[in-house]
């Protein structure tokens, strides 16, 4: 039986992760997100899929303008996982995979996503995007904000190629981002934490993974149950991505996160487990101490920072913040029980196994 399966980082073989080709996305999808494609089938169409992408999304940020076309490919270049294409790609197997409409439908959803990152560096102040100077420390904060509008504008214009559908739901899409990204800015108002930092994710993250799956499904030509499906898979593997990777933040010895363990708290970032913790009763010292530590802001002080790590390592808020992440990838499966049996389910099975235990 042809079967998906997850393989650990450590245990993946060849130069993507894959198990296949280096085409021209070149960045092993498959491999920086802990998987791998045993069906060659499956793994030929997904992969011609994000190679359209590929293709489509540099000539999609093309500007007569020297300094536009510079900025714009410049996350382009960076490369990244491509999730969401991914998602549109695993979503299109459950209809026409080869439908003209996918691989621009992926593109749509992927600029959408890039653009919300050249909004976020400069909200966000960062220096550093996928291990190169970010736009807005390059070219300016004007320059950025208005390259992350370009590529909402192109964005746009290729889901209008799509028809109305595609613009509508592409744009309330990109209204959810929003709300999302102004929920996070203003903070909870009064609100419970957590429940603000859940919904905070869903508007941000589940989002546009969910608008992926639903339009990999859409454009394939699926029947309408399989695509509410795989949007409501969609919505909630985003969150539980996103929640996991808050945990590989602090539970990570290296830089699987894809980042240094501990930058969320030495930035003041309240992520879940943080939020778990600030809001436990529990009396014993090392929670005590922990609360204390927390609420005082950003850990910029390496000796609090890595007292802080320590503590939440082994603290009951981790635990809880784990199990929470296993409930929505249990979640997300579920959402797949009225899509039929075969390889492309399985796919979306293992990614929920996969997010489960990345962080165990």
């Amino acid at each position: 039986m042809v079967e998906y399966v997850v393989i650990p980082a450590g245990e993946r073989s060849g130069a993507t992760g894959s198990g296949g080709r280096r085409g021209p996305a070149g960045t092993g999808q498959f491999g920086a997100l802990g998987m791998h494609l045993a069906d060659p089938r499956v793994e030929a169409s997904v992969l011609g899929v994000l190679d359209g992408v590929e293709g489509q999304l540099r000539d999609s940020v093309a500007s007569a303008d020297p300094l536009v076309a510079e900025a714009s490919r410049h996350l382009v270049d960076a490369g990244g996982k491509r999730f969401r294409p991914l998602l549109v790609a695993l979503g299109a197997q459950f209809g026409e995979p080869t439908a003209a409409e996918v691989v621009p439908a992926a593109v749509v959803m992927e600029l959408t996503h890039l653009a919300t990152l050249y909004h976020d560096d400069v909200m966000d102040e960062a220096a550093v995007r996928r291990g190169a100077p970010s736009a807005n420390s390059r070219w300016t904060n004007s320059v950025a904000i208005l390259v992350g509008d370009f590529l909402f504008a192109r964005a746009a214009d290729i889901a209008a190629d799509l028809g109305p559908d595609a613009v509508r739901l592409q744009a309330r899409t990109f209204a959810r981002l929003v709300h999302g990204q102004i929920a996070e800015t203003v903070g909870p108002r009064g609100s419970d934490p957590v429940a603000h930092y859940l919904h905070v994710i869903a508007e941000k993250t589940g989002s546009l993974i969910a608008t992926s799956a639903r339009f990999g499904g859409m454009f394939a030509g699926a029947p309408a149950e399989h695509v509410e499906a795989l949007a409501g898979y969609g919505e909630i593997i985003g969150v539980a991505f996103q929640l996991s990777d808050d945990l590989l933040d602090i539970a990570s010895e290296s830089v699987q996160s894809g980042k240094t363990p501990g930058t969320d708290l030495r930035e003041g970032v309240p992520t879940l487990p943080v939020l778990y913790a600030l809001g436990s009763d529990d009396s014993d010292a090392a929670s005590v101490r922990l609360r204390e530590i927390l609420a005082t802001g950003p850990l910029v002080d390496d000796a609090l920072h890595a007292e802080a790590l320590g503590l939440l390592r082994e603290s009951p808020a981790l635990k809880r913040a784990r199990e929470t992440v296993r409930s929505y990838a249990e979640d997300a499966r579920t959402q797949l029980a009225p899509l039929p049996q075969g390889p492309a389910r399985r796919a979306l099975e293992s990614l929920c196994d996969y997010i489960a235990d990345r962080t165990s």
